[in-house]
């Protein structure tokens, strides 16, 4: 199975409890008991005597936490004395998964089938699927699973068509049924207009939203099909849900969205358009809100996007990007915006983790020279490969940037995206070559009282030592690949930089070079290992040739220096 230690998801259940905090406090203590979750929100309502609670994490570790949350609201909640405003069918009324990064919607859905399957197995609460999980169509709505509620289920749960997709199709009295699936990411966004106007907003809130408007005929009548029902004219963004109000905090009307596939229907597009028919209602838009968190790759996304608008290259760190979205999108405007705590990805970050690539070079430097082997020259090779790509990069944002250069913006763009990414992979390998050799040092501290734990040993210490070729050799080819950024640069970059075309191309044979050294030390005593003896002849071949591609950059760049 896949490795999801650097996926995160979201999980949003609904308890059918608003009012008692000691209960809801018991709920998200199970989920605060897990390692690898974060609980971020918890939104009690007493009206709808329902509460809604945000966490995220790692999918196995979110699977966990939910699972022991809905245990802990079956033996909490009594749903034969529940009430309340809003629909629900059970103790945990939905419980959605929400792939955030690094990981699919399809492999969202598994891990939610994982979970139905263990409550309604283990705990005997019947278990629904719903969206992109669900078992068939007429299941995917859940306000259709939901209809009836939990005093309909007694009968509805006995016909076939409604059997749960997990557990036994039997009414649970005490605990009601749930309804457990993936979706997509929901944000909660506010677009601020310079109007008091409540009537002037919704006017924008339906052109935009995917529901629209009501036709109505030459004398404002309401137009109805032959069904009388009314006819609808579809909004312009799909996956959108808008309305207009007032805020008499700020003083002004918002058009209040929720986006609920920001891969249909970007962030960017979403205020853009706004933007553009806030305007032609002689309107405008004067920033915009986010209302609880968002993911990275959404504001990444409008980075990227409004530095195209301006004909400038996308490929700036992952800071640049986040700010010029923030600016763009006007997310200031009605207080402080702090990524750390607005995007998810931010938030997980554990700043007790100490990382090489976090430390000042002079740090980084006096903790290589220290007295331990880590870090050494695993983690100094991909360094230099990060500074050589860095260059490449550096060059071609310049060359982007240069005065005449104005239409070929773009082609530059690619080799700075290109760098980026280069970049981003090296700078993990910095700090993963000195992870592989810990891991390495701790099979070497396993038992070995016996043959049986001989065995085990010997086999922890052979799996580390592979894993410690695999991290060095990735790093000879993202160098190796950098090459051909440094060569670019080097012919058809800024000439006024080739100089630092050809010393990223000397940073690249370092960091080649230098990991070939630990390719083969670590490669001493397993000649009978297929895969290890496959990457050293790659290696072999890597080692030779980038030598000649350094030279070529290097007589390139000499050659625009003279």
């Amino acid at each position: 199975m896949k490795d999801f230690s650097n996926a995160i998801i979201e999980c949003v259940p609904n308890f059918s409890e608003g009012s008692n905090m000691q209960i809801i406090k018991a709920i998200t203590d199970e989920i605060e008991k897990v390692e690898g979750v974060r609980l971020l929100d918890v939104d009690p309502g007493k009206a709808t005597n329902r509460t809604v609670v945000t966490f995220v994490g790692h999918p196995h570790a979110v699977i966990e936490a939910a699972f022991h949350a809905i245990k802990k609201a079956g033996e909490l909640i009594d749903m034969r004395q529940h009430t309340g405003e809003h629909p629900r069918m059970g103790a945990t009324d939905v419980c959605p998964l929400i792939p955030i990064s690094g990981i699919t919607m399809e492999e969202t859905v598994v891990f939610a089938k994982m979970l139905g399957k263990r409550v309604g197995d283990g705990l005997g609460i019947p278990v629904y699927l719903y969206e992109y999980a669900a078992t068939a169509d007429y299941r995917r709505n859940l306000a259709d699973i939901r209809s009836g509620e939990y005093e309909g289920f007694r009968d509805k749960i006995k016909h076939a068509d409604w059997a749960p997709d997990f557990g036994k199709a039997e009414f649970n009295e005490f605990s009601g049924a749930t309804v457990i699936g993936a979706r997509d990411f929901l944000i909660a966004y506010n677009i601020n207009l310079n109007t008091t106007s409540t009537r002037r907003a919704n006017a924008v809130a339906f052109d935009i939203r995917e529901k629209g408007r009501q036709k109505k005929d030459e004398k404002g009548k309401v137009v109805k099909d032959a069904n009388g029902d009314p006819v609808w004219v579809p909004g312009l963004l799909k996956n959108v849900k808008a309305i207009g109000w007032f805020i008499e905090e700020y003083g002004v009307a918002q058009i209040s969205v929720n986006l609920t596939n920001m891969n249909t229907t970007p962030l960017h597009t979403l205020f853009d358009v706004a933007c553009e028919r806030t305007a032609a209602r002689g309107m405008r838009v004067t920033g915009s809100e986010l209302v609880g968190m968002v993911p990275l790759q959404a504001l990444l996304e409008a980075g990227k996007y409004f530095l195209r608008k301006q004909q400038r290259s996308t490929g700036v760190g992952e800071a640049e990007l986040v700010r010029i979205a923030i600016k763009s999108l006007g997310l200031e405007e009605l207080g402080p915006f702090d990524p750390k705590k607005k995007i998810i990805e931010y938030s997980l970050q554990d700043n007790n983790v100490k990382k090489l690539v976090d430390l000042s070079l002079t740090k980084f430097a006096s903790e290589t020279a220290g007295e331990t082997p880590a870090p050494g020259g695993g983690s100094i090779a991909a360094y230099c490969g990060v500074l050589g790509a860095a260059l490449g990069t550096m060059v071609a944002n310049l060359s982007a940037h240069k005065k005449g250069w104005d239409d070929r913006w773009e082609e530059f763009s690619h080799h700075a995206d290109a760098g980026q990414k280069l970049m981003k992979e090296l700078l993990f390998l910095v700090d993963e070559d000195t992870r592989a050799y810990n891991v390495i040092m701790n099979a070497y501290g396993l038992p070995k009282n016996n043959d049986e734990e001989k065995a085990a040993r010997k086999a922890a210490i052979d799996a580390a030592t592979v894993y410690a070729i695999k991290i060095p050799f990735r790093t000879m080819e993202l160098a190796f690949s950098s090459f051909a950024l440094a060569k670019a640069m080097a012919e058809t970059g800024n000439p006024n930089c080739a100089s630092d075309a050809g010393v990223g191309a000397l940073c690249a044979r370092a960091a080649v070079k230098g990991t070939y050294l630990n390719v083969i030390t670590n490669a001493k005593g397993l000649d009978g290992n297929a895969e290890v003896q496959e990457i050293i002849a790659k290696a072999e071949v890597m080692n030779a040739e980038c030598d000649v591609l350094e030279q070529q950059v290097w007589n390139i760049s000499l050659s625009k220096m003279k």
